[in-house]
């Protein structure tokens, strides 16, 4: 019961990440929204939260992780009530903003909750297998949902069928939930300032650029200063006697290479939705309905592949099953950069399709894992925080940078096959991390990555 709540929770977060693209349209006609209008209402959700995931991480240790939990569904609930209703780009723009703020605990809360509800061994496998799956169908299945809903009755039905969803699980978090261990100690006020103002400067930066290129000014700014601060975040953390975010999670190399690795393969597959929907709907010519369904080759065998992850990962190992997923991802990724607009769709899409549900389907189980392989009890939050923030910081800075390394492209089918190409760079570069870091740290520790003494 503890796993479907968490799971149906964390599924209805990662969806409002991509259920809104193929409503874009419906939302900028409906609200005369200008394109820069258009983008902050899918990236005020982004950049709030990223801004705030590490802050929503340590409230749990500290208040009560099922506590938090409760509250950051309701906020998400209320936020989604709100979206739904938007009349104009303020209100959906705000909405979408708090909408981030409930995603920013719910997220970390729930991988926390799992971590400490399963002993590590097979269970805790399959939980955060089930929990990494989750966030790869969410991504997928927001495209189909969205498409659907959106030709079939209103972009806004994606965000009001949160509600009800957002208030079940309150209910059944209320009494099937346990109550954490609650961390003893003073708040860690000055590094969740620096940490939530340096990201989100940071992730602004990010989507600024995206809009207005690299050295735009609203660009450099926000991510020099993000910088800055999350250095002070770091100095203050090494310094700090109860930190929100301990560094010794750090001296793990399994954890630290799944971090990187997350980041990266976040970013393309973010951006691979992104852009897809786009060679869909403009190159193709088909409806949001239309678009959506395109997805689901790869949402079906992404599905079909995660239901044997715990006993390949009990045979193989995680880190290489990891490994071997993001080759096939990065494969067919490279395979996605020979359509053209005069490409047929069966014969053309379907197969790199498969290919990257396949890929992805045996990838988020074990990254999950690897991202908090060894964790103490006491900072199971903050572990969790670190996986989802860099989700989600890859999540924002892979379509910006996809977005850049595309712009010099003269058509709408060159702009697609740009970043396709520039996501299986970014895929290659996993690849490469996993294979120095993660498969060398797991066999080193029996799967619990290498530690070092960190104060």
């Amino acid at each position: 019961m503890i796993l479907a709540i968490v799971l149906v929770s964390y599924f209805m977060i990662v969806l409002d990440n991509s259920i809104i693209f193929t409503g874009l349209p419906q939302i900028q006609a409906g609200l005369g929204l200008s394109p820069g209008g258009l983008a902050w209402a899918q990236n005020a959700y982004t950049l709030v939260f990223g801004g705030l995931l590490l802050l929503g991480a340590r409230m749990g240790d500290l208040l009560g992780r099922r506590r938090v939990f409760i509250v950051g569904l309701a906020v998400f609930g209320l936020a989604s009530l709100l979206v739904g209703t938007a009349q104009s780009g303020a209100w959906i723009i705000a909405a979408r903003a708090l909408q981030g703020v409930g995603a920013a605990v719910v997220a970390p809360t729930s991988l926390a909750l799992l971590t400490a509800a399963f002993p590590p061994g097979p269970e805790r496998t399959r939980a955060t297998a089930a929990y990494g799956t989750t966030a790869g169908l969410g991504s997928s299945l927001g495209l189909v949902v969205g498409g659907a809903l959106a030709s079939a009755v209103s972009w806004r039905a994606g965000f009001f069928i949160n509600v009800p969803i957002a208030v079940a699980m309150m209910i059944l978090a209320a009494k099937w939930l346990p109550d954490s261990a609650v961390v003893r100690g003073r708040f860690d006020l000055t590094g969740a300032i620096a940490s939530t103002l340096g990201m989100g400067a940071f992730v602004f930066g990010i989507i600024n650029a995206g809009e207005g290129g690299w050295t735009d000014l609203l660009t450099v700014a926000p991510i020099v200063a993000g910088l800055v601060l999350l250095g002070g975040f770091v100095v203050n953390e090494w310094r700090a006697g109860q930190p929100i975010m301990p560094l010794r999670l750090f001296a793990s190399a399994q954890r630290s290479g799944a971090a990187v690795v997350r980041l990266l393969f976040a970013g393309t597959m973010i951006g691979f939705y992104f852009f897809t929907t786009q060679l869909f709907q403009g190159v193709y010519g088909w409806t949001p309905w239309q678009a959506g369904l395109g997805f689901l080759p790869m949402t079906v065998m992404q599905f079909t592949s995660s239901l044997f992850v715990s006993r390949l990962t009990r045979r193989f190992g995680g880190a290489r099953l990891l490994t071997v997923g993001l080759v096939l991802v990065a494969a067919g990724m490279a395979w996605m950069t020979q359509l053209t607009g005069d490409t047929p769709f069966l014969t053309g899409a379907v197969g790199p399709l498969i290919l990257l549900g396949l890929g992805q389907g045996i990838t988020f189980g074990p990254l999950t894992s690897a991202g908090v392989a060894g964790a103490r009890p006491e900072d199971a939050g903050a572990a969790s925080g670190m996986v989802n923030t860099a989700h989600q910081v890859g999540s924002t800075l892979g379509v910006a940078v996809l977005t850049a390394a595309a712009a010099g492209a003269a058509t709408l089918e060159a702009r697609v096959v740009d970043a396709y190409l520039g996501g299986t760079l970014m895929l290659v570069a996993a690849v490469v991390v996993s294979v120095v870091f993660i498969i060398p740290a797991e066999r080193a520790r029996g799967g619990s990555g290498r530690w070092l003494r960190w104060r």
